[in-house]
């Protein structure tokens, strides 16, 4: 049934899940004429709404873009594609290199969304090119649906917001500790149930495809370029031989890892999207040896950022129209008119997944929906860890319909959206039945 299922999914995305970008011109379309008809907001209104809020994501897609950039050039460095040939020792099987991409995938994320994002994808791609016969859509698939962890793992957006002094909500619901969210016990049963679960459904859908497309299929190899690499000494200008000096890469490699380390003692070593692309640029100079060679994998993996950095303003002008109209607190009301304490929670999820497909932003949809659903936990006397958590778990939940946050991912592998979506859509069912179920049972 899971076989029949799983072809079928990914044949009908396959079919019809247009490019990222062309799905994206149809929401904002869909988000502009909802404004004017449920909101009652003018053409010039909705316009305006959705051009002020256009910019609101620059400095996060130019973050997307470096985190993307310095990961693929980690991945690319001899010490890190030897690490990788020591893990596929433990994954000669499709089904092993499913599990343990999975595996490896949901850890990161939960130690930081930044990290997990990235290394999940290019593990996948590595293992792809030692493993035979497994099917490269579905592990890249794999390392993607360890997303779905982020929001209850320690860079979690919401629990931290909450229990941080001086948020926005302080006044409504006070400091919130993240032993109340974060290491909860219906949050750490979560955690728990993805990390079994979540591998043995890839791996299922795996056994379940008779013919596995392979990278070499999807991704024909094309050896890398360099440049300037004249070995006839005599042509060698000065200013090449200061590109490929090893010493010049280890004293700026050092000088950068050293600033870490005096952040680490002054911060208590707080891990955020900055923090991370500053290791990894400086471990990536440092692992190349010389920055001729950084510079020529820089130039081999630029071209993967295109989606990032065109897709996200639409994405932000697409937030600005929904919060500026009031269509988010709307939908929100929507699902929470009718609740219990008891059900709100479960609500909650759902609202929080809902509106993640046209706002996919944790940080972005708590801004707006946040206040809504404390206030209705509030007055029906519903535990409000559990509902904000609730919210966190179902913005995380949809990731896996809303390519938004795959194209890092998708750009390392080389891969378009509909070549993966089949499969997290199925991952996307049995996840929400876990959740879901999990937020009922648990006290």
């Amino acid at each position: 049934m899971l076989k029949v299922f799983t072809n079928f999914s990914v044949r009908l995305f396959d079919r019809y899940l247009p490019d990222p970008f062309v799905l994206v011109a149809l929401i904002t379309l869909t988000v502009f004429l909802a404004g004017m008809v449920f909101e009652g907001q003018s053409p010039v209104a909705m316009l305006d709404h959705w051009m002020g809020g256009f910019w609101m994501l620059h400095t996060f897609a130019m973050q997307m873009a470096l985190i993307l950039l310095t990961g693929f050039i980690v991945a690319k460095a001899p010490l890190f594609t030897r690490l990788v040939s020591v893990i596929a020792g433990y994954a000669r099987t499709p089904e092993r290199a499913i599990m343990l991409v999975t595996l490896i995938s949901l850890i990161a994320t939960w130690i930081n969304w930044g990290i997990g994002l990235v290394i999940g994808a290019i593990l996948a791609r590595e293992l792809a090119r030692r493993v035979p016969k497994v099917d490269y859509r579905l592990l890249i698939a794999s390392a993607y649906s360890g997303f779905l962890i982020w929001h209850g793992g320690l860079s979690g957006a919401v629990p931290l917001t909450l229990a941080t002094p001086g948020h926005f909500l302080e006044e409504s619901v006070g400091l919130i500790p993240t032993s109340q969210t974060l290491l909860s016990n219906f949050n750490l049963l979560i955690v728990a149930a993805l990390l079994i679960v979540l591998p043995l459904t890839n791996r299922l859908m795996m056994r379940g495809i008779d013919t596995p497309v392979t990278l070499q299929e999807l991704v024909p190899e094309t050896p890398p370029t360099r440049q300037g690499e004249e070995r006839n000494e005599e042509t060698i200008r000065p200013a090449q031989r200061l590109e490929r000096s090893v010493w010049l890469a280890r004293l700026i490699s050092i000088m950068g890892l050293a600033a870490l380390a005096v952040y680490a003692l002054a911060n208590g070593g707080g891990l955020n999207l900055d923090v991370v692309i500053f290791a990894m640029l400086f471990i990536g100079i440092l692992l190349h040896g010389s920055l001729r060679h950084y510079l020529d994998c820089l130039q081999e993996g630029i071209s993967g950022t295109s989606g990032v950095l065109i897709q996200f303003p639409f994405y932000a002008g697409i937030m600005g129209m929904m919060s500026a109209s009031g269509l988010t607190s709307s939908i929100a009301e929507v699902f929470i008119d009718n609740a219990t304490a008891a059900t709100l929670p479960v609500l909650s999820f759902l609202s929080a997944g809902f509106i993640n497909i046209f706002v996919p932003s944790g940080g972005g949809q708590w801004a707006v929906q946040g206040p809504v659903l404390m206030e209705a936990a509030k007055a029906l006397n519903a535990d409000i860890s559990k509902v904000a958590m609730a919210f966190a778990w179902g913005d995380s939940w949809t990731n896996m319909l809303q390519p938004f946050w795959a194209l890092p991912a998708l750009a390392i592998a080389g891969l378009k959206a509909r070549d993966i979506m089949g499969f997290c859509a199925i991952i996307l069912i049995v996840s929400g039945i876990l959740i879901g179920g999990a937020l009922v049972v648990s006290p």
